[in-house]
């Protein structure tokens, strides 16, 4: 009979071989104060037991389509992943008999903070952008999660080199919102962009990326 830890590595090589391009675990109680949830006052996590699956999707900026957003849809990208997230969850189901469940995107739906998630499970670090840097994809990823009831161990700590340093800082220039004009991110003034976008009158909404294209 296999391990906890051994199903939820084969669960990550699952994901993998359906098109992920990034995954990881964490246990659940990991995140219900995570940063986010304690900058928000909310709380980062409905759950206290269980496992998160992290599943993450390259946006290659040749596609751009797989960002763009429709009422009611979502975007292509985030449709792709939610059939990764169902697949895994099914998958857990059949072949191992855990209850597993895609979690909602959104967080008033019952999601998580999914950035914060992504960085404590280790597949990568917070950027001066406030996205996560992956190594390989930079900040191009986006993230799902799938809930499986299934205990695991906290990841072990990964050492990866901040680059942000060493760069002039091309997502603070190039932001037209100016979200960084005070030195750190403004999830306001980024939002009143996004909520513009959504009140024109169109059916398929091309959010700005502005600082995630810019970041070498």
């Amino acid at each position: 009979m296999k391990s906890d830890s051994e199903i939820l590595r084969e669960a990550v090589r699952h994901a993998l071989r359906l098109g992920a391009d990034v995954a990881g675990t964490i246990p659940a109680a990991m995140l219900k104060n995570c940063p986010s949830a304690e900058a928000d006052g909310n709380q980062g996590s409905v759950r206290d037991d269980g496992t998160y699956i992290i599943l993450g999707l390259f946006h290659d900026p040749a596609t751009p389509e797989m960002d763009h957003w429709e009422e009611g849809r979502g975007t292509p990208g985030d449709r792709q992943l939610g059939a990764i997230g169902r697949s895994i969850a099914g998958w857990l189901n059949e072949t191992h008999g855990i209850t597993a469940e895609l979690i909602p995107y959104q967080l008033d739906d019952g999601g998580i903070y999914l950035k914060d998630a992504a960085v404590i499970a280790g597949i990568g670090i917070m950027g001066r952008n406030n996205l996560v840097l992956v190594p390989g994809f930079g900040p191009r990823i986006r993230f799902r999660a799938v809930w499986a009831n299934i205990e695991s161990n906290p990841p072990a700590p990964v050492d990866l080199t901040n680059p942000c340093p060493e760069c002039p800082g091309y997502c603070i220039s190039t932001c037209p919102m100016g979200a960084f004009e005070t030195g750190t991110y403004s999830r306001q003034r980024c939002m009143q962009r996004m909520n513009a976008d959504k009140k024109r009158a169109r059916e398929i909404i091309d959010h700005c990326r502005a600082c995630e294209l810019a970041c070498p």
